[in-house]
């Protein structure tokens, strides 16, 4: 269908972008979710009547301060028990060591507006077969790929990354690479916001597990924000389910709001 006779994604009546505007899926979910919202404080008193509809996605200053303000009666976020962090600390261990380090290289296959996800997928699959059949006979093979077919500057060196703490990474790569024991080419590839990583660990170094009386005011924030994003999926659900939406899916697993 051509952009511009494609319909117009509305919630209750108020329009989410401007006809033939081309907006990515993502992005049009976020700015349903922030109408939600926003017609919400409004309907709740935290906003005047008169607040104009968003342009291009962007709310009012005086929308985003009802918006909080809102939140902060709507969101009920329990304090979390002793007994939940304690277990949440124990899950989680990895996450409260420090001094945990890995030397690493990388064979990154970027994620790039209009690439083909699966066929980019297929090629990593094939490269760290590649990889991982080389892996114990000599590191020239994970050299010359990273070399050939890396998408990211550290290609030139081989896909040497140094040696890397959790803090280093992005937080979905740092769950995948520490925490864990292996070494050599991983056998699955890693996935990030950056893409598909081929990843080999060449050293590890464990670091020192922190107890739980050093770490008591994190692990509450953690399970605090977890909460947090739970009652929030749940509240844009209700909403949802209240409101007369067109033109846009939403859904638990696609709220980019609380992801």
């Amino acid at each position: 269908m051509d952009q511009a006779t494609k319909p117009v994604a509305r919630v209750n009546g108020v329009d989410l972008h401007a006809p033939g505007e081309d907006v990515a899926p993502d992005e049009l979910r976020q700015r349903a979710c922030t109408e939600l919202m926003r017609q919400a404080a409004m309907r709740d008193g935290f906003l005047q009547a008169g607040d104009p509809a968003p342009v291009g996605g962007a709310i009012s200053q005086a929308a985003a301060d009802a918006i909080d303000a809102w939140m902060e009666t709507a969101l009920k976020v329990p304090e979390p028990s002793e007994e939940a962090c304690r277990r949440h600390h124990a899950a989680t261990a990895s996450r409260w060591r420090t001094g945990e380090r890995a030397r690493l290289r990388h064979i990154l296959f970027a994620v790039t507006p209009g690439v083909d996800v699966a066929a980019l997928r297929q090629r990593a699959e094939a490269c760290l077969l590649d990889v991982r059949c080389h892996d114990g006979r000599g590191s020239e093979a994970f050299v010359q790929a990273a070399r050939e077919l890396s998408n990211c500057p550290t290609g030139a060196e081989g896909g040497e990354l140094g040696w890397v703490t959790p803090a280093d990474c992005a937080p979905e790569m740092s769950r995948e690479l520490f925490g864990r024991a292996e070494i050599g080419v991983l056998p699955r590839l890693v996935h990030s916001r950056f893409g598909f990583h081929v990843v080999e660990v060449m050293e590890r170094e464990a670091g020192i597990d922190r107890p739980f009386d050093e770490v008591r005011g994190a692990v509450v924030l953690s399970l605090k924000q977890q909460a947090w994003v739970t009652a929030l999926r749940q509240l844009l659900q209700v909403l949802a389910g209240e409101a007369s939406i067109e033109g846009v899916a939403l859904d638990e697993a696609a709220t980019p709001l609380v992801q």
